[in-house]
């Protein structure tokens, strides 16, 4: 069995390079000729990828960007986690807060930049809240899920045993629930980027999603376009150091369902 599947496992890694790579070696051949004004070739958009972020704006771009992407995403994590214990552990309480958070939720985040910009102004704070309030509602809905659905008798026999409420909410809840609560997670970290470029480009004076519509406004086309390379590289990398994080802290669930099949 591990011997037919190595070389399975070899071959999807070794696709997830090979697929991209073929992918881009296409698009630099079909525009190496090209004289469009709006789709310049690949090779000129690598050359200002790296005259641009190769490191010339990473402290007056990159840096302020990820700074309120993280800040907004982590204020998100905590507060999501802590009220959605509260909510799952508490059928009553849940029911009563449902209407509240199905509500709130349901507000697309950018329609709020016009209230938060004359709440908060145009500075960081306003951008990390919006990042923020959008990241917030997958880890929050996850975690009351699965909060709520650890299984009754494994609460009972922690119960039972006497094991001290703490514990038990460190021990077998949020073990339990961890599962979902990176399901949400994940989500919301995508959300986090997108939320990240949308406020700045409607008020902000640095940050990429700044950089590249100011591009796009003084018909810097290649620059524009190295901007939004970086972006996807930027959400492919940050998705892949998450799912490093998910496997190293989910490893006991991964042993459980191998286990089960």
């Amino acid at each position: 069995m591990r011997e037919t599947s190595r070389p399975i496992r070899f071959l999807g890694i070794g696709l997830e390079f090979i697929v991209p790579i073929a992918l881009l070696a296409a698009w630099a051949l079909a525009s190496s000729n090209s004289t469009s004004f709006y789709f310049p070739p690949l090779v000129e958009i690598f050359r200002a990828f790296g005259e641009t972020w190769l490191f010339e704006r990473v402290g007056s771009d990159v840096v302020p960007s990820l700074a309120r992407m993280f800040a907004g995403y982590a204020i998100a994590v905590v507060a999501a986690v802590v009220i959605g214990v509260a909510l799952g552990l508490n059928k009553t309480l849940g029911r009563m807060a449902d209407p509240v958070v199905q509500f709130l939720r349901a507000i697309p985040a950018p329609v709020l930049l016009p209230a938060g910009i004359l709440l908060l102004g145009i500075g960081s704070e306003m951008k990390v809240a919006l990042i923020a309030f959008v990241c917030v509602w997958p880890i929050l809905l996850n975690t009351i899920d699965g909060v709520a659905g650890v299984d009754p008798a494994l609460r009972e026999t922690a119960r039972s045993y006497g094991i001290p409420a703490r514990d038990r909410l460190f021990r077998v809840v949020l073990p339990s629930a961890s599962p979902q609560i990176f399901a949400g997670a994940r989500i919301s970290l995508s959300l986090a980027v997108i939320m990240m470029v949308v406020s700045e480009m409607i008020a902000s004076s640095n940050g990429i999603g700044y950089f590249v519509l100011q591009s796009q406004r003084t018909y810097a086309i290649t620059a524009m376009w190295s901007g939004i390379f970086l972006l996807a590289i930027l959400g492919y990398v940050l998705n892949v150091l998450f799912l490093l994080v998910e496997r190293r802290v989910l490893r006991w669930h991964r042993g459980a369902r191998a286990g089960a099949g």
